[in-house]
């Protein structure tokens, strides 16, 4: 018999009565003065009835207590199955649980956050995976374990385990044992050209772009094409990875100041020299006009 079926009975009548029973019970399982009104009634089954009750608890809103009770065949006596707490239907629930690994976003970390990354991350492949066969000179080939079966040494025929490509990382300057995939790479330009990229409001209105501009500094590899680092520390994308098309009104060569003038050097005629008159001229109006030249001696003239 389904659940509706049995829902949709009619409920007993003794349990469908014991309101006062179902209210005590209720009472006693939650706070004084936090069960309100009774609401209603369902048929859970023969001689078995669930009451509900208003539930006045602050952040319990729209749930219900809900208090079963049932009497035995041809018994007159009503005892309690169940009290519990049940979200009615405009009940105030939370929302539903999300894994941290979801729920996690950038820059939700903190000073002395841990992060740990899963074995299997689809942004992470090995650094040396050791599938490849060594060359013949190598000390982990089987060449090799021929040529030294005098010597008190110990060659490693198989695949080196997880410890060892981790030591033979170290031992050829790569010091990582897992590397970033193809797909983590993608993931990391797609969130990159979307901070910085070319469809921004900052891009379109800059002057020009990020791969023409002199504080950009490229990144190596195959990110080398398409980002670089922004080195100019008036850029609003200042210690960020830019795409090249980014652009900024910061761009190196968008406005570049003028020299300031300089004063015209000046200029000094010494190609002629200039004559300084050692008396003064008849006309000029300084002596009388009848005194001669040799009268100007007695006066002290020079």
């Amino acid at each position: 018999m389904s659940a509706a079926t049995t829902r949709s009975r009619t409920p007993d009548r003794q349990c469908a009565e014991a309101v006062d029973l179902a209210r005590a019970a209720a009472e006693e399982a939650a706070a004084p003065g936090v069960v309100g009104e009774h609401v209603s009634l369902v048929s859970e089954g023969d001689r078995v009835v669930t009451h509900f009750f208003e539930c006045q608890e602050a952040g319990y809103r729209g749930w219900r207590w809900a208090v079963t009770v049932a009497r035995a065949s041809r018994a007159k006596v009503i005892t309690v199955d169940e009290t519990v707490l049940l979200p009615g239907p405009d009940a105030l629930l939370a929302p539903e649980w999300v894994p941290w690994s979801e729920r996690l976003r950038p820059g939700d970390m903190g000073p002395g956050d841990l992060l740990p990354t899963e074995a299997e991350d689809l942004r992470l492949e090995p650094g040396y995976t050791g599938e490849d066969a060594p060359p013949p000179d190598s000390a982990v080939s089987e060449e090799m374990a021929d040529r030294v079966d005098a010597e008190d040494a110990e060659i490693v025929t198989r695949a080196p385990s997880r410890g060892a490509i981790a030591s033979l990382a170290d031992e050829l300057g790569m010091r990582r044992a897992r590397v970033l995939s193809r797909y983590g790479l993608h993931v990391a330009a797609d969130r990159w050209e979307e901070s910085y990229g070319a469809k921004t409001p900052m891009a379109q209105a800059a002057p020009a772009s990020c791969v023409t501009c002199g504080f950009l500094v490229p990144l190596a590899g195959s990110l080398k094409q398409a980002f670089g680092v922004c080195a100019n520390e008036f850029s609003p994308a200042d210690g960020n990875v830019v795409s090249l098309a980014y652009g900024c009104g910061g761009h190196s060569e968008a406005a570049v100041m003028p020299k300031p003038p300089r004063p015209a050097p000046p200029v000094l005629d010494s190609m002629r020299p200039d004559e300084f008159p050692l008396r003064p001229a008849p006309d000029s109006g300084s002596v009388p006009d009848h005194v001669d030249a040799a009268s100007s001696d007695d006066l002290g003239h020079s």
